[in-house]
């Protein structure tokens, strides 16, 4: 190890493995071979499976999160039409429920609640789901640091949506205890941040030299300029982008000036609209990723004039949506939206734990919506002989089947994969809360129009990493609290939000610790928009969890360096949360065709196959909180309005 190693702190004794129970979870990316040769074989007993024993408890885990190592291979070698050339004899688990739902993520654990509604709380229902912990993308990171617990996000961020939730998703909320604008004015300490600025980081590699900037937002933005790297033109160039009230569409009125952003790039509207000097686009390639996974060559400039973006307030644009918009961007432009948003300390994984205590209520102690939030969830206790609801985890469903004709079946065999076999159990019904894109290596009876519908929606990969720091010193001295990178590994650095719920407690001075939220968008600017999403999956599954400690070490040194923060002594620990299948893919008028309303392939896909239907964000095409429960409402309603409560509990 060189000195630049030392110094970055990568000999510091941090957690970097996924261990649960003296097991190595991370096992690389021979698991599959590795897996399906073990096939027939047990190395372990149905009574020692990982999550029943006392001790089992992710959230704690640090290192490479996400889609971990374990999660996926058996997946791809599914996908790839291996799995079952090797795999050994299955296991008849001799289980028969009146639902079995595929994935334990929000849009699953809502399903089950709308189930158990229809049905009553006798209704027996089994969730499986690949990873080790429940909830999806809506998971959390645990630390301890200073003997305080600190909680991050591990996927989904908060309670917020650009358009209004359904009754069912809003009803849903309400009926677990939370109530958005209630928790953000009696949670949400407006105060210990006041002082802060934004700020940008300008890096060498891409703007020849580096510097942080901060930027106060009640100021000109000629004096913020004047303090970066940029060169004399591009700085001229965005203080008009900024600030300047220009028509540079005269003459067209503004249904055809929407019309006419929708079909050009921000990247080009900057270049040959607004005719901007080059060097301003590194400036704001970036400023699309966190909502599309993607910069600004490969967002519409109608989409990014509706979610806010400058350079649009002199063309008169009628307040709204308009055709060819994302959802998400006509939702935010439509006025006068009513507020709805809440972040709870670990983001939307409180909504999951509080659906599974709704739904295993002896494994989640507690009984408010402030509990739920440091209460230690019994993970032995969610999957318990003769419990009205199960939770099964690091179960992967391989295969989903219906007994006799569709048509006329009265029962779904599923297929599962788990501690090194396969295993089989019956439903009176099923639902897949999977990824879209994994439905037709579940069930390649599905008529083919649908499975090409179904692998249409490949999600948009994303990072997000929680890094504990020993104190927030650093960021009090500059005066900064969120940090924008352009051109940096991590595009966005920033303090997490200070929430005080329960008794959880976010640091109360500079002194305490505290976690940083970094993200990431793995992406190919140049290439359509869906080319850059397989890019970056294949980047995610590559690289390893040393590179992204390098390069979180190395920039936040960089970035933090004149408040003399220090990446060896600083950095208390760091959980990478990687998902090479992250948001659910939203249509993007550049690359995609105009479908009608029916004719969308998420339409398509989601339709019912007997006693299967089809749940997740992905069926919306929508990638959002409120999208994944209203497509498990709509799984529900099918399954209960196609067959009646007789078919499901027989006397």
């Amino acid at each position: 190890m060189d000195g630049e190693d030392r110094h970055l702190g990568l000999n510091r004794p941090i957690s970097r493995r996924d261990v649960l129970n003296g097991v190595v979870i991370g096992l690389g990316g021979s698991l599959a071979s590795a897996w399906l040769t073990a096939c027939g074989r047990s190395l372990e007993t149905a009574a020692l499976f990982a999550q029943d024993r006392p001790t089992y408890y992710p959230p704690a885990l640090t290192g490479m999160r996400g889609s971990h190592d374990g999660s996926w291979e058996l997946a791809h070698a599914l996908r790839d039409g291996t799995f079952w050339q090797q795999a050994g004899a299955v296991t008849d688990t001799r289980e028969t429920y009146d639902l079995v739902v595929v994935g334990g993520g929000i849009s699953g654990l809502a399903a089950a609640y709308f189930f158990r509604q229809q049905a009553g709380n006798n209704a027996r229902i089994l969730l499986l789901d690949n990873h080790d912990d429940f909830g999806g993308h809506a998971t959390r990171n645990e630390f301890s640091a200073s003997g305080e617990l600190l909680l991050g996000n591990g996927g989904t961020h908060a309670i917020a949506t650009p358009t209004p939730y359904s009754s069912q998703a809003r009803g849903l909320l309400t009926a677990l205890g939370i109530d958005p604008p209630t928790l953000t004015a009696q949670c949400v300490d407006q105060q210990l941040f006041a002082a802060l600025k934004p700020a940008v980081f300008f890096n060498k590699q891409t703007f020849g030299e580096e510097r942080l900037v901060a930027r106060d937002p009640a100021r000109p933005w000629a004096e913020f300029l004047a303090r970066t790297p940029l060169s004399p033109a591009a700085q001229r160039d965005i203080e008009r982008i900024q600030e300047a009230r220009i028509d540079y569409l005269p003459g067209l009125s503004s249904h055809a000036k929407k019309d006419r952003l929708s079909r050009l790039s921000y990247h080009d509207f900057l270049l040959h609209i607004v005719q901007a000097h080059p060097d301003v686009i590194p400036f704001y390639q970036a400023r699309t990723h966190g909502l599309y996974g993607v910069g600004i060559d490969a967002v519409p400039a109608l989409d990014c004039w509706g979610i806010g973006l400058p350079g649009f307030q002199g063309l008169g644009l009628e307040p709204g949506p308009a055709p060819r918009m994302s959802r998400t961007a006509a939702g935010a432009a439509t006025p006068k939206r009513e507020p709805y948003h809440f972040h709870f300390p670990d983001g939307n994984a409180s909504i999951a734990r509080l659906l599974v205590r709704a739904l295993v209520p002896e494994a989640v102690p507690g009984h408010t919506v402030e509990d739920i939030v440091t209460t230690r969830i019994n993970y032995a206790r969610l999957d318990r002989p003769g419990a009205a609801v199960r939770i099964r985890l690091s179960s992967l469903a391989v295969r989903a089947r219906q007994v006799g004709d569709p048509g006329s079946s009265r029962e779904v065999v599923v297929y599962y994969a788990r501690a090194q076999r396969v295993y089989a159990v019956r439903g009176r019904g099923c639902i897949l809360a999977c990824w879209n894109m994994i439905i037709p290596s579940l069930c390649p009876e599905l008529p083919e129009q649908q499975k090409e519908a179904l692998v249409y929606g490949a999600k948009i990969p994303l990072v997000y990493t929680n890094v504990a720091l020993r104190n927030w010193t650093a960021f009090h001295q500059l005066g900064v609290r969120t940090i924008a990178a352009p051109g940096c590994f991590h595009h966005t650095v920033s303090l997490h939000e200070p929430i005080n719920i329960g008794t959880y407690r976010y640091a109360r001075t500079p002194e305490a610790p505290v976690l940083l939220r970094l993200v990431r968008t793995p992406c190919q600017p140049g290439l359509p928009a869906r080319e850059q999403h397989r890019l970056g999956r294949l980047e995610l599954l590559t690289t390893p969890f040393a590179t992204f400690e390098r390069h979180i070490r190395d920039e936040l040194g960089r970035m933090l360096a004149p408040a003399g923060f220090d990446p060896g002594r600083d950095i208390v620990a760091i959980t990478v949360n990687r998902w090479p299948h992250g948001y659910a893919y939203e249509y993007n008028p550049l690359w995609d065709p105009e479908w009608a309303p029916e004719d969308e392939p998420c339409v398509r896909a989601r339709q019912p196959f007997g006693r299967i239907t089809i749940a997740n964000s992905d069926a919306a095409a929508y990638a959002y909180t409120d999208a994944a429960i209203d497509q498990g409402y709509r799984a529900v309603q099918e399954l209960c309005m196609a067959y009646g409560p007789s078919h499901f509990f027989p006397s």
